[in-house]
């Protein structure tokens, strides 16, 4: 059946994949999501309807080059560099980037959502560009010095916290993002103490926060929230009210 629990069928193996960066069945399950999303597009628009045996067409040339198609592959191929990116897993972006060129072409829908994490963005302007920076050192395995480090982690958990909220991916790039916060925070309240503002009022509270067991984006918004003194970043009031938003049980 053409419908949305097509949609979830087709959805399910590769949320997994992204949540476990698995780039074979990433790449297995890419082609047949953007089939469905660019189907049910059309089907909301009234330019294509159900065909009398149910199965989901395949995408046309011209389909592969639309901005419809384009924008879900860049939203997909966003989230699992992020999910890769909290690995430092460079081999399976390579591998998935390889795979799709070789089967799609260079243009490939999802193409440009990879460029920031490739590329050297000198003034990054857009959330994705922000996101896509960050990820290419964490792919690197690049580490700021331990003065820098601890608002480095703030600034990269806001900022996929961010892109998170806005992804079909959400909870798949939610769960590993509170694991990846967890660990920064804890590296932060450990060897980061000397580079902490405020010490004695912000480590109590800091640690205290650790631990909370749920991973979640309460967790994340919390953690972000609290760490801001502690790391001196003047916090806007929309941003504030989004975390303050999400940290609610």
């Amino acid at each position: 059946m053409t419908d949305m629990t097509e949609l979830v069928k087709r959805k399910q193996p590769l949320n997994l994949a992204i949540v476990h960066v698995d780039p074979a069945a990433f790449v297995a399950h890419y082609l047949p999501w953007l089939e469905i999303t660019a189907f049910l597009t059309g089907l909301r628009l009234g330019e294509v309807a159900v065909a009398a045996d149910g199965v989901t067409p395949t995408l046309t040339d011209q389909q592969l080059a639309s901005k419809e198609v384009h924008n879900i592959g860049n939203d997909t191929l966003t989230a699992f560099c992020m999910t890769a990116a909290m690995k430092a897993d460079q081999a399976a972006v390579d591998q998935v980037e390889a795979a799709l060129r070789a089967s799609l072409g260079a243009d490939f829908p999802g193409s440009f959502g990879l460029w920031p994490f490739r590329g050297d963005i000198a003034a990054p302007v857009t959330l994705d560009d922000f996101v896509g920076q960050a990820g290419k050192r964490m792919l690197a395995g690049e580490i700021a010095p331990p003065p820098m480090r601890n608002g480095e982690a703030w600034n990269t958990g806001l900022r996929f916290l961010e892109r998170a909220m806005g992804s079909n991916f959400k909870h798949e790039i939610i769960y590993p993002l509170a694991l990846w916060t967890r660990a920064r925070w804890e590296e932060v309240t450990d060897k980061g103490v000397a580079f902490m503002a405020y010490i004695e009022e912000n480590l109590p509270i800091l640690r205290e926060a650790l631990q909370e067991p749920r991973n979640d984006a309460a967790f994340i918004a919390n953690m972000l929230l609290l760490g801001t003194p502690a790391v001196e970043i003047d916090l806007q009031d929309e941003v504030q009210g989004m975390l303050r938003s999400l940290a609610r049980r």
